[in-house]
């Protein structure tokens, strides 16, 4: 408690809180027993990494990035895995010479848990605390240690009946029912390998279990059928949904903390002729809300971004299909444009990430209100940011351009192929050319595509009609995809964006007011310098990023091959 104040001075004293939020969090710890710092962060006021420099000044230790951190072999043979993740420790490096342990701790002053660690090591090692965030220890504690296939040594247990004490012991020394803890350990693995979906799909023998990563479907594991009434059970009850209704589609949710983050589950349950299936979104916040110069867009798309995110009104559309990451781009979008000054609104069907200083709502049956009635609504709590999940419909698309004509800034999503595609579609919905010219002044096209894994990628030289496509007259060196332990034998490993930006100015307005066709617009962008989302893909192959065949699976290759020929 005693260096409790010396922390908020120091937040304080850099502009990192205010006052008001000290007292909010000293308040709170009335009510919980943890450390201030800690409350601070829980109440979102400051990240993880900027309180752990923060406390390291304060009580003068060290703080650690462990996730810049290579993992070494003799610190971690000195404390086993159990013990460090009993304590929330991590061993950092060991000094052979001088017999000194340094261990990652949240907190450095738990003089108790260091007497612990002691114990557990022979005499003559002494111990070095520095300072790490929870989340960041527990993210290390998985990576460093391996991650052991929990699901099968659970699966063992029901089969056999016999129970891993030692896993028990890790895990608290509770005894819990093996079928709980195999949906918990399926829904943390999912995690841990950047899953964005999880499949539960029952077939008329066995239960299939398949993960989405980076955009295409793997099959993780085939489950013995009698297991799949039990597993329902259980994800309903996480989940709150009704466990009696088995006829009818139901939706609900799971919040976890998995490795030391808050982790939200979407969940759908589908009847089928095998049963229900079940379909899972995973919602990882500390990946949702991606920093917008991170999101890997080219430099010049990222400076027209910005430069219409500061224009005071109009209409920014993001388009794409679903699983393009149009909402990840507006949540970026958002997070780049919030601050004191700004009043942002959202209506989201479903909120799928909480953010501070933006008020969100959801638009479901329960509220008995739609996308237009919430704009309505919405415009009368003197907002300066709009965000509407998606156009759908015309009383939608007519609210949305109404409040960018009141002098609103609006952003929102349109299932469109690609940015010029928009203005037929919002024709089709009902939008006039006039009411789009001027209102409009900006649209994104957006794919995502997959990231060759640095480990294994093989370098080639292009072929002939692979030199039509990239635009080179000579050959190039390109890479392929070959499969490691890393990428799980994909060859790929992570995903980036590829981007169209149009800026929609008064040439174009005048286009789309005299009902121009889709080539005239495209003559039109290409002169102004419009890129397109091949053009941006191109980029990516050429830097060694990607591949052409990966390209081609998300974004159509053959007018390239037509326009050169």
């Amino acid at each position: 408690m005693s260096n409790a104040p010396r922390i908020g001075d120091q937040l304080l004293a850099r502009g990192l809180i205010s006052q008001d939020q000290i007292d909010i969090a000293v308040t709170e710890k009335r009510k919980v027993n943890k450390p201030l710092g800690q409350i601070i962060t829980d109440l979102g006021f400051v990240t993880e990494s900027i309180m752990r420099d923060v406390l390291g000044e304060v009580i003068g230790n060290d703080s650690i990035d462990l996730k810049t951190l290579l993992p070494e072999k003799e610190a971690l043979d000195c404390i086993p895995k159990n013990i460090a993740q009993k304590h929330s420790v991590v061993p950092v490096s060991y000094d052979k010479e001088n017999h000194n342990l340094v261990i990652a701790m949240v907190d450095t002053l738990d003089l108790i848990a260091q007497e612990r660690i002691r114990a557990a090591l022979p005499r003559d090692i002494e111990i070095t605390p520095v300072l790490s965030t929870e989340a960041d220890i527990r993210q290390a504690i998985d990576q460093f240690y391996g991650y052991e296939l929990s699901v099968n040594e659970i699966l063992k247990e029901i089969e056999t009946g016999e129970i891993d004490y030692n896993a028990l012991e890790a895990e608290g020394g509770q005894y819990s029912h093996p079928l709980v803890r195999l949906v918990n350990a399926i829904l943390a693995d999912s995690v841990k390998k950047d899953a964005s979906d999880i499949h539960f799909e029952p077939e008329a023998n066995f239960l299939r279990l398949r993960y989405r990563i980076d955009g295409v479907l793997r099959q993780i594991r085939s489950l013995h059928k009698d297991y799949w009434s039990a597993i329902v059970v259980r994800l309903k009850v996480m989940a709150g949904m009704n466990i009696a209704e088995t006829r009818t589609p139901q939706d609900g949710r799971i919040s976890l903390r998995i490795s030391g983050k808050p982790v939200d589950f979407r969940v759908s349950a589908q009847p089928t002729t095998h049963g229900e299936n079940i379909v899972l979104r995973v919602l990882d916040r500390s990946k949702g809300i991606v920093p917008l110069e991170n999101l890997k867009m080219g430099e010049e798309s990222f400076q027209l971004l910005k430069l219409l995110m500061n224009r005071p009104e109009g209409i920014i559309l993001v388009t794409g299909p679903t699983g393009s990451g149009k909402t990840t781009t507006l949540y970026s979008m958002l997070n780049f444009r919030k601050s004191i000054e700004v009043n942002i609104m959202t209506l989201e069907d479903p909120v799928e990430y909480p953010m501070d200083m933006i008020r969100q709502t959801s638009i479901n049956e329960v509220s008995k209100m739609d996308f237009a009635s919430g704009i309505r609504s919405l415009m009368r709590q003197d907002p300066d940011i709009i965000l509407v999940g998606e156009v759908r419909d015309e009383a939608t698309a007519e609210m949305a351009f109404r409040a960018a004509m009141t002098g609103h800034q609006v952003f929102t999503t349109l299932h469109t192929n690609s940015a010029l595609g928009s203005f037929s579609r919002l024709k089709d919905i009902g939008v006039k050319p006039d009411i789009m010219a001027g209102n409009i002044i900006g649209i994104i096209g957006q794919r995502l595509i997959r990231t060759l894994c640095k480990h294994c990628k093989e370098a080639k030289t292009t072929e002939e009609y692979e030199q039509v496509i990239l635009g080179v007259s000579d050959p190039i060196t390109i890479y392929s995809a070959k499969g490691c332990e890393l990428c799980d034998q994909t060859g790929f490993k992570g995903r980036l964006s590829i981007l169209e930006v149009l800026q929609v100015n008064s040439e174009i307005d005048e286009l789309i007011a005299k009902g121009a066709t889709m080539i005239e617009m495209q003559r039109k962008a290409k002169k102004m310098g419009f890129k397109t989302m091949a053009d941006s893909g191109i980029e990516r192959i050429i830097e060694g990023d990607t591949t052409i065949e990966e390209l081609n699976r998300v974004v159509d290759l053959t007018a390239r091959l037509n326009q050169n020929e």
